[in-house]
């Protein structure tokens, strides 16, 4: 909503993509003084803020709620990491079993894949730009190597990065029959699907949401969702659990800027620790955890409140 039904324009911005952040900095720009924040969901929706901010364009204070810790490391790790199997299961009936999984990102959203297939049992290999990444992937087990050595013994592809043209026609036509793409990054642009229906020779719909495309070179691949999101499209998203965790997150980044107006310049920030800890908190009855209580000698011997905030900004987790 631009406009409410009387008249008055938005103050807030809830987004997941920066979808509604977009089209006010587009189209209604004379509106940005009057919004007191946005909060943004995803890991995409924040690179689009980012490049904002870089061009100088950015005109209202965000909190990247994407990089909460009980948003990252719960709703993107583990959230779709049972999703991602959820909708493969459902497009395709596949055994996962067996296969060889490629997972093309090994940022929280791929650890969670890669973590959930091999579960299923299947031998996951890992492609990185990052050497942190890449390193991490080598030290949890997985072989790490290239798209394009990958892309010849894969049998399913999860596209796991928020980034553009990961899998594209040239590797698509190394690909082994009848191989398994799923996008579980953002959008419909990971996967070259516009390559795809360029060059196939034939496009065969099996079961709503899921095409066969039948290559010239005699093979074929299995295109689920059209190239968006697989978790979404075929299956139900994340579970709701963990998205309680996200959308507590949302709801408390909402309320720090709505009550700390005029303290967040414009510019991208992360939710306080306290309110971070606070999101973990609230969660930790439903799974029947119990927490330890630091001593007032231990509070002291490391300078830290019994209450919180229990880790640096900058700890990693």
């Amino acid at each position: 909503t631009i406009y409410f039904a009387d008249g008055e324009p938005l103050n807030a911005i809830l987004d997941d993509g920066c979808n509604l952040t977009r089209v006010i900095h587009e189209k209604y720009p004379q509106l940005a003084s009057a919004i007191h924040g946005c909060s943004e969901e995803t890991t995409a929706g924040v690179t689009k803020l980012r490049k904002l901010l870089k061009n100088k364009k950015l005109k209202v204070p965000v909190i990247n709620v994407n990089d909460s810790v009980t948003k990252s490391k719960f709703d993107n790790n583990y959230g779709c990491g049972e999703s991602l199997v959820d909708g493969i299961k459902r497009a395709t009936d596949v055994m996962i079993a067996g296969k060889i999984a490629v997972v093309i990102g090994y940022g929280n959203v791929g650890k969670g894949c890669a973590k959930t297939l091999s579960g299923h049992g299947a031998r996951v290999i890992i492609t990185e730009v990052d050497p942190i990444c890449a390193l991490q992937a080598a030290m949890n087990g997985y072989q790490v190597t290239t798209i394009a050595e990958a892309c010849k013994i894969g049998q399913i592809f999860v596209t796991a990065t928020g980034s553009t043209e990961l899998i594209r026609g040239e590797h698509i036509m190394e690909m082994r029959d009848m191989a398994i793409l799923c996008n579980i990054g953002s959008g419909q642009t990971e996967i070259d699907v516009v390559w795809l229906k360029a060059n196939s020779i034939k496009i065969e719909n099996v079961k709503p949401h899921v095409d066969i495309y039948h290559l010239p070179n005699g093979r074929a691949v299995i295109l689920p969702a059209d190239g968006r999101v697989i978790n979404l499209s075929c299956a139900h998203g994340n579970p709701s659990f963990v998205m309680s965790n996200s959308f507590s997150n949302q709801i408390l980044a909402q309320i720090e800027l709505f009550t700390k107006k005029g303290q967040y310049p414009i510019g991208i920030h992360i939710l306080p620790k306290t309110l971070d800890e606070e999101v973990a908190m609230a969660h930790l009855e439903y799974l029947g955890i119990k927490l330890d209580k630091l001593t007032p000698t231990q509070s002291a011997y490391i300078d830290v409140h019994p209450d919180g905030p229990f880790k640096p900004i900058y700890y990693r987790y």
